[in-house]
């Protein structure tokens, strides 16, 4: 599996939260995830390496990063000069 993790990811966890939902939505991204419960709304940060390892599946991929979708990929300069 893979250990990329964008905004808005849809995620199945190997263990139901106890309101009996397994699904998950990603709301936040940084050394913490955060993530809220598809059953009842609940909200909860897990550390990176733990979400990964807690993680089953992802239903629904969210979109590409804001800097891909966005066009705000840094562009090559030319060393030299040259144009």
């Amino acid at each position: 599996m893979s250990d990329e993790i964008r905004m808005q990811d849809i995620v199945e966890m190997r263990k139901k939260h106890p309101c009996g939902s397994s699904i998950w939505t990603v709301t936040r991204i940084g050394a913490d995830i955060k993530m809220k419960c598809s059953g009842c709304g609940r909200v909860v940060m897990l550390d990176r390496q733990e979400f990964l390892r807690r993680r089953k599946r992802v239903l629904t991929p969210g979109p590409f990063s804001p800097e891909i979708t966005l066009g705000l990929m840094p562009h090559t300069t030319k060393e030299n000069g040259d144009d």
